[in-house]
């Protein structure tokens, strides 16, 4: 799962990735100019069934933070349209915007929202129009379009033409049919505004954008504490009523966002987590973990955590009845450790 940080210039995108990043030390690389940070996943039940299984090998899950890259020479819509076209590859996008005075300009955390959500709205817009073009041309020269396609897209561009974003329409923005079109407006998003290091309230706004979850960060106080020792970084929260690190408070917003749960692994002597969209069946899982289980599938064997947790070990919970066998379309449960039986 990858999340882009955009936003305006000045808006401090730059500053709360790398409060992201060096929260941990997590692991950071370039390519071609972009930023990207993997980072691990706390979750207290992996090391539960480390201490059972006690395994050579334990994985958290991970998630990817993208900060796309922008040309030194490009300015205002240009540049801000580059960020915006590389954020296109994320599953999701966290939109920074500043709510600090910065270069003799006021604080406009909610107008700095606004104007990149109307270019993301117009890009999408762009998009679904030349779609429509190219499919009614085809079908004056008689070839078939996809029916289901052409009228997802007209109603996309219905939506657009509104000025509304297509996270507004939830079933629509996630239809199958259209995720090859990367529509911006689709996308699940999560809104940082970016505060003075002593202001640690959310700005009132007049007008809320549809499903959208806004989150205070001051991104400057808070890149500097990743900084300080252990110590000194728990002085400076205490005194600046910091419950927890930005990274942690983003990755339990990103999992929120991205509706993902959890369920794990022991394989080849590994404990290992893995995120997975909530909802989905276990076929789907067993292609997260490798295609040739996906490919191959066969059963699910199922073991609750809770129940491991309650009796103790796999042998008295399968002494119990409560490990089950199921099929490619069982929803997979936050917490459920499955053993995929595949043959390819």
């Amino acid at each position: 799962m990858k999340l882009g940080l955009i936003g305006l210039p000045q808006s401090g995108k730059s500053t709360i990735f790398s409060a992201i990043a060096g929260a941990r030390g997590e692991e950071k690389a370039s390519r071609s100019d972009q930023l990207i940070t993997t980072v691990t996943v706390p979750d207290e039940r992996v090391e539960f069934l480390t201490k059972v299984f006690k395994p050579k090998k334990t994985t958290h899950a991970h998630i990817e933070y993208l900060l796309p890259s922008q040309a030194p020479s490009a300015a205002g819509a240009k540049a801000e349209n580059a960020v915006l076209t590389q954020a296109r590859i994320c599953d999701a996008l966290i939109h920074v915007t500043r709510n600090f005075a910065a270069g003799g300009l006021e604080p406009g955390s909610e107008a700095d929202f606004w104007k990149t959500e109307e270019e993301m709205i117009l890009s999408d817009l762009v998009v679904a129009e030349k779609r429509i073009e190219r499919m009614e041309l085809d079908a004056k020269r008689g070839k078939k379009s996809d029916e289901e396609e052409y009228s997802l897209i007209k109603a996309c561009r219905e939506m657009l033409e509104k000025g509304d974003p297509l996270r507004a329409n939830p079933e629509l923005a996630a239809a199958p049919a259209l995720r090859g079109f990367t529509f911006l407006s689709a996308k699940p998003q999560m809104v940082i505004i970016n505060n003075d290091d002593e202001d640690e309230a959310l700005p009132a706004w007049k007008r809320n954008p549809p499903n959208v979850e806004k989150m205070v960060v001051r991104g400057r106080l808070e890149k500097d504490i990743e900084t300080m020792t252990p110590e000194e970084a728990k002085e400076f929260m205490e005194a600046y009523h910091i419950q927890e690190s930005v990274l942690d408070r983003v990755i339990k917003s990103s999992y929120r966002l991205l509706n993902l749960i959890s369920f794990f692994t022991v394989l080849n002597e590994e404990v290992r987590a893995w995120p997975l969209r909530q909802g989905l069946p276990a076929l789907e899982a067993a292609g997260t973990v490798h295609t040739d289980m996906k490919k191959g599938f066969i059963r699910a064997e199922v073991l609750s955590l809770d129940h491991l947790k309650q009796y103790g070990s796999v042998h008295e919970v399968k002494q119990k009845g409560l490990v089950h066998l199921e099929g490619k379309e069982y929803v997979v449960k936050d917490g459920d450790i499955i053993q995929f039986r595949f043959n390819v």
